[in-house]
């Protein structure tokens, strides 16, 4: 019987630290784009913006149900369409921003976490992981796999 360890490697920093136009844009963009979000039950806006390789931003918001269950978070809803709309297309990053005062950003659900993966596994290429707060400070996780260690994939399903 041992001990395991898993370590985890992000950075943090301020949207004012940013020098590169193209992130930038993105995280504005996303922070823009919560306005986009339909959440009169919980009112809680998230949303999420996604760059391709080719530059190409496909964005996304949050839909919620009263019905809660049929809710539809950000993530998967712009990683739905992203990948039926551009099914060839490599994604190079993800932003995520909820419109909320938090001392720290909102990480993704784990459906949304799972969801990440799949197609960081199927496409054979990280995405980064940028998770805003409205005061605009940003984790950054430089693959999605570090947002869901012991990740059920594909490989189990193998005979």
């Amino acid at each position: 019987m041992g001990s395991n360890r898993i370590e985890i490697f992000y950075d943090s920093y301020h949207l004012d630290d940013i020098v590169e136009e193209d992130l930038r844009s993105q995280i504005l963009s996303t922070i823009a784009f919560a306005d986009n979000a339909y959440a009169p039950y919980s009112k809680f806006k998230v949303s999420a913006i996604i760059r391709l390789e080719n530059g190409l931003l496909v964005k996304g918001a949050n839909v919620e149900n009263a019905s809660y269950p049929v809710s539809n978070c950000a993530e998967r809803n712009v990683l739905s369409h992203t990948t039926t709309n551009y099914p060839k297309e490599t994604i190079a990053s993800i932003c995520i921003y909820a419109d909320k005062n938090l001392k720290k950003p909102v990480p993704p659900c784990g459906l949304c976490r799972q969801t990440l993966l799949e197609i960081e596994n199927r496409q054979d290429s990280p995405i980064k992981v940028y998770l805003v707060t409205k005061s605009k400070k940003i984790v950054e996780f430089h693959q999605a796999k570090d947002l869901l260690p012991f990740s059920f994939d594909a490989t189990f399903l193998a005979e």
